[in-house]
């Protein structure tokens, strides 16, 4: 259970003010729009997406075991990081 609530809560923390949750946001705040309806396809659209990075994980680590995954994607987020912030300053 110890792997289950490290992911469930990675993953909550990593959702919370992405564009994926403020696009759900704008859906769910049309007037007539069934909000349940903004529930279940933003719910089934995260489940597809998850499940594609789980079947790409688990060839990644099949193929790529001696190379360290981890830090690979954690330079990838600084990298992104780093670029999102540029771009900031260079429209500011």
């Amino acid at each position: 259970m110890t792997a289950f609530f490290t992911i469930f809560f990675t993953v909550f923390l990593a959702e919370l003010g992405d564009k994926t949750q403020l696009a759900t946001v704008l859906f769910a705040s049309e007037e007539g729009r069934p909000k349940m309806l903004v529930f279940v396809a933003a719910a089934l659209a995260l489940a597809a997406s998850t499940a594609m990075a789980v079947i790409a994980g688990a060839a990644a680590d099949r193929w790529l075991a001696a190379l360290p995954l981890k830090l690979i994607a954690g330079a990838g987020f600084v990298i992104i990081g780093g670029w999102m912030i540029a771009e900031h300053i260079r429209g500011a």
